[in-house]
């Protein structure tokens, strides 16, 4: 384990039959890093955080956490680690308070202060019982609840689940202050901007193996511009695409025919001699947009490049 690893999956395989489970994945996640974990819904991201947990245990390979086996050493683990899962499941007769206070006693915390900060920048009011509790209501008392006692290490299971964009923000705050700190986050989620907001490397997830780990930076310079044409009529457009160095867009929803005046483009040459190619086949209306995280990934989960 290098010295600044504080997460580490090797060769990790959980095999559910059905091609469900996850297969052959090592990772590493470096002391003070957010490190982000993107995949659809099934594809095994809470597998993977379950066997980080030490819930459960693998077929094949190791994971560790601070040096020590996530299976063998679960709760010594667990004493430094902030958690959130992604199936919150709370005491439905205690009130938020009453649960955030027993999980304080069990955490061995005597300063309470952090929590009640987080609280209030959560506009958490933890007075009503869970069972009654919304989704959003729920999901705050989680997050104060896995960062709370200061931990070294936090494994959040799609953290903004159920918040409202303007909570979505404040989470956003949070994360980047923590890893200002040099807490140690792992994040799994399908929503790419906040990965994108907090995030210095992703793993892509896809059927239950990593086919990408990159650098956020790296990846933002990979997005294309993306160009929304408007021509006279559909045919003008299908000549367009004739040109060596136009390219339709597919994964805007659009067709490879075209049934309309309109299609989303991407090209390759120098910006003027497009707009010139553009005005040639008389350009009605331009938009430009840079291609979406989502959009890139998508490109990933189709072509499963680079496996590691």
């Amino acid at each position: 384990m290098g010295k600044k690893s504080v997460m580490e999956l090797e060769h990790v395989t959980k095999d559910y039959g059905n091609g469900k489970g996850v297969f052959d994945l090592s990772v590493t996640v470096e002391r003070g890093e957010a490190f982000g974990y993107l995949g659809p819904n099934g594809a095994g991201k809470t597998t993977t955080i379950r066997q980080l947990m030490g819930f459960i245990r693998p077929e094949k390979g190791n994971c560790r956490i601070m040096g020590m086996d996530c299976f063998k050493q679960a709760q010594e683990i667990q004493k430094k680690t902030g958690y959130l899962a992604g199936e919150l499941a709370f005491p439905e007769d205690m009130t938020g308070l009453e649960f955030l206070k027993f999980m304080a006693e069990l955490k061995g915390m005597k300063d309470q202060r952090k929590m009640r900060d987080l609280m209030e920048r959560f506009e958490l009011n933890p007075q009503g019982k869970m069972k009654k509790m919304s989704k959003g209501m729920k999901q705050k008392v989680g997050i104060v609840n896995a960062f709370m006692h200061e931990p070294e290490v936090v494994i959040l299971d799609e953290p903004t689940s159920g918040l409202d964009p303007l909570m979505q923000n404040v989470f956003v705050e949070l994360i980047l202050e923590e890893k200002k700190k040099g807490t140690t986050i792992l994040m799994s989620s399908h929503i790419f901007e906040e990965v994108e907001k907090t995030c210095d490397r992703t793993a892509i997830i896809r059927s239950g193996r990593i086919v990408a780990v990159e650098d956020m930076k790296f990846l933002a310079g990979k997005r294309k511009k993306i160009y929304r044409v408007t021509l006279e009529n559909q045919e003008a457009v299908k000549k367009l695409l004739t040109e060596p160095e136009i390219h339709i867009w597919k994964h805007s929803g659009s067709k490879e025919e075209i049934f309309s005046n309109q299609a989303e483009l991407t090209v390759s040459g120098d910006l003027p001699g497009i707009l010139k190619k553009f005005a040639d086949y008389g350009v009605q209306d331009l938009e430009v947009r840079t291609q979406s995280l989502e959009e890139l990934f998508l490109q990933y989960y189709e072509t499963g490049v680079r496996g590691k």
